[in-house]
């Protein structure tokens, strides 16, 4: 058993400088590992604070994430800091690439703010209980009309308990150097609750993260707040053009600042 612990200790060091491929599954593991045991440490602190399910535990996880980015030689840099300063509720629409989005999202995640996601997360372990705690929208996105029923209620609990919700409209990960085409759910979220659209861009992950390729490096995360878009007076007939104002948006946002990342870094070679 020693000497198995001793190749081991060997064999790591030299796996993680000559493997990109090993550090990668390394990284990734390390990620959801961390992210479970920092659950685990947050589940009773959001229990004594609230007592239970509660938007405001959010804050918790928000403190408790932050230092992530560090462990992984992620740095964030975020601009439009202004857009956020914005009253009462409000929907943010961003772009999806993997779950390391999560940081991104803990450095700018306003106060009273949840976020949407698939209904299959609240049976993740440790995370799936502490998400339920922060008040986390869970939707079934297989069955349209059990999605829109959701929708309809968040968008009334939004008004009741003036909570900001937090929307991924491509509805699922993607890495392909562009956007998605959105789905509509955030849209009608906004028109039904009649509040703003706060667009939030994530630069493209290709100049350090490549899931196909198995590469993880260190690197710059830029974030890109835009500028509110109004929905008071529109109704459903709105929501289409809306939809693609804003992806046109976003987009263009996007690739320019995707473009200077890449530029500053250089492609991540394969």
């Amino acid at each position: 058993m020693d000497v198995a612990w001793m190749l081991l200790l060997l064999l790591f060091p030299l796996l993680m400088w000559t493997s990109s491929t090993f550090v990668f599954y390394f990284k990734k593991f390390f990620y959801v590992a961390w992210m479970m045991f920092l659950a685990i440490v947050g589940i009773p602190i959001c229990l004594l604070r609230s007592g239970g399910r509660d938007v405001e535990n959010m804050r918790i996880i928000r403190s408790m994430v932050r230092h992530v980015k560090y462990l992984f030689g992620l740095r964030i840099e975020v601009s439009g800091w202004e857009h956020l300063q914005t009253e009462g509720p409000y929907v943010i629409i961003s772009n999806h690439q993997s779950s390391l989005d999560v940081l991104g999202m803990m450095e700018i995640l306003p106060d009273r703010c949840t976020t949407i996601a698939k209904k299959e997360l609240v049976y993740a372990g440790t995370v799936g209980l502490i998400c339920w705690l922060a008040g986390i929208v869970f939707i079934n996105r297989k069955k349209t009309s059990d999605a829109k029923s959701v929708m309809a209620d968040a968008a009334k609990t939004m008004l009741d308990e003036q909570v900001r919700l937090w929307v991924f409209p491509e509805g699922t990960r993607n890495q392909n150097g562009d956007l998605l085409p959105f789905k509509k759910g955030a849209f009608h979220l906004a028109v039904q609750a009649q509040v703003p659209i706060i667009p939030v861009v994530f630069s493209s992950y290709n100049s350090f993260y490549l899931r196909k390729e198995k590469q993880f490096n260190s690197g710059v995360i830029r974030l890109r707040i835009l500028p509110k878009i109004e929905t008071k007076g529109l109704t459903s007939d709105d929501v289409s053009c809306l939809s693609d104002q804003s992806h046109s948006l976003m987009r263009t946002a996007f690739l320019e600042i995707s473009d200077s990342v890449a530029k500053s870094n250089g492609p991540l070679k394969h």
